[in-house]
């Protein structure tokens, strides 16, 4: 989104491993984060993504390798970094005994930098009633006071982990255009996980893929668009299997028409098709949730293994 962003990294994280107890939760992680980024976090369910987040935050010390956000340990200097990160997580984790304003007024106690014009602004904008305790919220009222509050002391960093899961179209419509609004308007770094791919796809300008507690896949939106590419091939006669073509990722037809995902240079890929007897008939930008899959799931059993 933001092709302005700086070439200086606010986080890097070098070699990061972490156990808990016999599972391997996250194994030799490498990963910059540049200032102004929108930087997308994908990965299944388990596949290590809030333990990575949670080692941004300072509340997990690496087992193995080193973070820093800011320059600066996170769990050295916990103060020095949570005063300048917004963070709005999947259970929200809000007082919900407190009222609105009340809560408004208990964070900015925390904050020196708590703008109280953007946050009453941002309540406004949400439709947040002041009076009304946090438990008689909705669920999508209740992420929109989380985002309120995350926004509100304007971080240099926000960490958004799952923040409109279990949400309807309209809050999630809501949160990501404020997500959207608030780094357009002031650069802001953000780290955006979620398995709403369509979502991450929409406001990233650079994607990591992990998997398993691994990296899969670094890199920035436009180049992950200019490497994938989703193609129709025809054979001048059938298939019984897609043929062996390096960085096919998925494929699926039978006879002489298949639909196919691969990675690569393109004329590269049609020049060894055409080797092969096939031939492109069309071609389409593939979607961040069909590259996703087709690297989780690996190469269908129809097709040949790189």
């Amino acid at each position: 989104m933001n092709s302005a962003a700086s070439t200086e990294n606010i986080i890097e994280v070098a070699g990061l491993s972490r156990s808990f107890g016999k599972k391997e939760a996250l194994r030799d992680i490498n990963l910059s984060v540049g200032r102004g980024q929108v930087f997308g976090l994908v990965g299944e369910n388990g596949a290590g993504k809030t333990t990575l987040i949670r080692h941004l935050l300072g509340a997990y010390k690496a087992h193995t390798g080193s973070v820093r956000v800011f320059g600066v340990d996170p769990v050295a200097n916990p103060v020095a970094i949570l005063s300048r990160i917004g963070y709005l997580s999947e259970d929200r984790d809000l007082p919900l005994w407190m009222k609105v304003r009340e809560l408004m007024a208990y964070t900015a106690a925390f904050y020196p930098d708590w703008d109280q014009p953007y946050a009453e602004g941002l309540r406004e904008r949400f439709g947040l009633p002041l009076n009304t305790k946090i438990k008689a919220l909705s669920r999508g009222e209740k992420a929109k006071v989380g985002l309120l509050v995350a926004l509100a002391h304007r971080p240099d960093l926000l960490l958004l982990d799952e923040p409109s899961s279990g949400l309807d179209a309209v809050a999630r419509k809501d949160i990501l255009g404020e997500v959207i609004r608030s780094v357009a308007e002031e650069g802001r770094t953000v780290i955006f996980s979620s398995h709403l791919l369509d979502e991450v796809e929409r406001v990233s300008d650079h994607i990591a893929m992990i998997h398993e507690g691994v990296v899969s896949l670094d890199m920035s939106m436009d180049a992950l668009k200019e490497n994938h590419h989703r193609f129709v091939v025809r054979f001048s006669e059938g298939q019984a299997e897609f043929p062996k073509v390096a960085g096919l990722l998925h494929a699926e037809g039978n006879d002489k028409e298949w639909r196919v995902l691969c990675t690569g240079d393109l004329e590269t890929l049609n020049g060894l098709l055409q080797e092969t007897g096939g031939r492109i008939i069309e071609t389409t930008v593939p979607t961040l949730d069909e590259i996703f899959v087709a690297r989780v799931t690996g190469i269908t059993t129809e097709s040949a293994t790189v």
